[in-house]
């Protein structure tokens, strides 16, 4: 079989690692890929948005699975895309409908689906540029710290979290009216703080069936100690070693079956990843957010773990046979650190060779922002190249990941030295 993955990160490096390994991928197409993935397959020049550009590839290369890497083009409808079209509508496509990927493309469509089926979250009002006032009064009802959600996709950036309530009535002020984030900005969901400890859970659904895989932690923070900017992800833990077998059958029963069975009951067309952000509030799992894809960093430490052929999983997500699989994980922890640009997330500078992956050994290396220019490996992004490691115990993992990196230059490189700090 033929097989197109959709995007150009880390994760979608780890989509190739895995899929190149399996005997039932003949040809595998990465569009438009990286540095990384040009190395086990062949890179193509298209945009993951350019739907008509995919068609043309996709029977031209006579490709029959298409997985579908970041959420742009998940939300924008590709698997609609496919579904309409009777040259594509046989192509196994791994992501939502564009109704289902509403979860992500809108924090307030979320939320009311979550209250719909009574999965815990938090309290929560959504306001507009017409009631910025109304905002302004919720925000008095509520407790430090505030979060304001951009209620559209701002690639990972767009919540803010703030102790001060005068800076959160101007901050929802900046949202709402002078567009700080753009269009994703015109809606703003705010909702209480919940404290407790983030964790990621990762589900594949056919649409009915579903397989659980691997729990990560994320860090997302671009200084130590968790702070500083927000970014797309500095590094992951797989899995995350207080979630229990108690804790993970809370998940299990208190939100991932109500988040299936509410798509089935509400006939959305569902065959791809569901990535649950979860807080836990004391002893108990709550929701803080949707994704309708895998994460990226986390992707680069739960995939590895995976152990049962991941374009067959793929095929029983087509075919709703999800429920005959066997899901085998690797039991040891895999830890991935995210190397990247000086100045990221914000300026940064591209072009930068970068030298020391082929010393690398006993991890595993995913390219997230680079390019290949006369020959040599460049910097093509702000978070530049992963490192996962496996032990039996995550701080070894770390340890080795760690090392490693040592290995790896370019000017100004940066990675996080602190991952697993708060476990």
């Amino acid at each position: 079989m033929n097989i197109l993955v959709l995007g150009s990160g880390g994760r979608e490096h780890t989509f190739t690692y895995k899929i190149a390994q399996s005997d039932l991928c003949d040809q595998l197409f990465v569009a438009p890929g990286n540095a990384g993935t040009a190395a086990i397959a062949t890179n193509v020049a298209v945009a993951v948005t350019d739907f008509p550009a995919i068609k043309e590839l996709v029977l031209k290369e006579n490709i029959k699975m298409v997985v579908v890497g970041p959420e742009d083009p998940l939300v924008q409808g590709i698997s609609d895309f496919f579904a309409n079209d009777n040259d594509l509508k046989k192509v196994i496509v791994i992501g939502p409908s564009k109704e289902g990927a509403q979860l992500e493309g809108s924090k307030e469509y979320a939320k009311e689906f979550l209250f719909r089926h009574n999965i815990p979250t938090a309290a929560y009002q959504s306001f507009t540029a017409a009631t910025v006032e109304e905002g302004k009064k919720f925000l008095e009802t509520l407790n430090a710290p505030y979060v304001l959600k951009a209620d559209g996709l701002a690639a990972g950036k767009g919540v803010l979290i703030l102790q001060n309530i005068e800076e959160a009535k101007t901050e929802l002020e900046n949202m709402l009216t002078n567009k700080k984030f753009g269009a994703a900005s015109e809606k703003v969901v705010i909702e209480e703080f919940l404290d407790g400890i983030e964790l990621s859970v990762f589900v594949l659904t056919d649409g009915k069936n579903y397989v659980t895989l691997p729990t990560a932690k994320d860090y997302k923070r671009i200084g130590e100690g968790d702070t500083g900017l927000n970014t797309g992800g500095m590094g992951a833990i797989s899995p995350v070693p207080f979630a229990d077998a108690a804790f993970m059958n809370k998940i299990e029963n208190q939100i991932i079956k109500p988040t299936v069975e509410g798509l089935v009951k509400e006939n959305i067309d569902y065959k791809g990843f569901i990535f649950i952000g979860l807080i836990k509030v004391g002893n108990d799992p709550k929701v803080i957010e949707y994704n309708v894809r895998m994460g990226d960093p986390e992707t680069e430490a739960v995939l590895p773990r995976v152990k049962t052929d991941l374009v067959s999983l793929f095929q029983h997500v087509g075919n709703q046979t999800l429920d005959q699989v066997n899901l085998e994980i690797d039991l040891r922890s895999a830890t991935t650190v995210m190397t990247v640009s000086g100045g990221y997330p914000e300026a940064y500078q591209k072009g930068k060779e970068i030298t020391g992956i082929e010393a690398i050994s006993d991890s595993i290396v995913f390219h997230a922002g680079t390019k290949l220019e006369g020959g040599k490996v460049v910097t093509n992004g702000g978070r530049v190249i992963a490192v996962t490691s496996f032990d039996n115990d995550f701080r070894e993992a770390l340890k080795k990941s760690y090392q490693n990196i040592e290995k790896l230059h370019f000017d100004k490189m940066y990675y996080r030295k602190d991952l697993g700090f708060d476990l």
